[in-house]
């Protein structure tokens, strides 16, 4: 008896795995031309072998999130220099694809997500930029403008 009460209780507590055709569906949607963003923002964790980063960025991309998980990145590009908390301008390639109303409405009834569309996002380039020196810079003319106050 305990058995069979564990065994529902499991049950209820995953959620149903996906069938087969909506796994289909969502391994090979097509993706529109990408759109190219510039945000600025910070690397969160970066994942070397794999050639990903985690981002979050100040102003929130067209589908409205500000963290970025698993964001490719070009082999070509130096992950090993990339530094995390570091103030970045990412440009970034957004391809948005769209899913069929039967998957969007299975996600919406079975699992309560409202999903019409899947993205994959591309690190295009990458720029540190230099915050504290901006900082300390306006710091300084700022007192240097209250010395020339105090001078008169």
């Amino acid at each position: 008896m305990a058995r069979s009460t564990r065994a529902a209780r499991t049950s209820q507590d995953e959620p149903e795995a996906l069938p087969k055709w909506a796994e289909d569906e969502i391994k090979s949607v097509n993706f529109e031309d990408p759109q190219i963003v510039s945000r600025t923002g910070y690397i969160l964790d970066i994942y070397e072998k794999d050639f990903k980063v985690d981002i979050q960025v100040y102003e929130p991309l067209p589908d409205g999130r500000t963290i970025v998980e698993g964001l490719d990145v070009l082999t070509n590009m130096k992950i090993s220099e990339f530094m995390k908390g570091f103030v970045y301008e990412f440009k970034i390639k957004m391809y948005k694809g769209k899913l069929s109303s039967q998957l969007a409405d299975l996600l919406k009834s079975k699992y309560v997500l409202e999903m019409d569309s899947i993205y994959r996002f591309e690190m295009e380039d990458l720029q540190m930029l230099d915050v504290e020196s901006d900082v300390a810079k306006s710091s300084n003319e700022s007192s240097a403008d209250s010395d020339d106050d105090t001078g008169d």
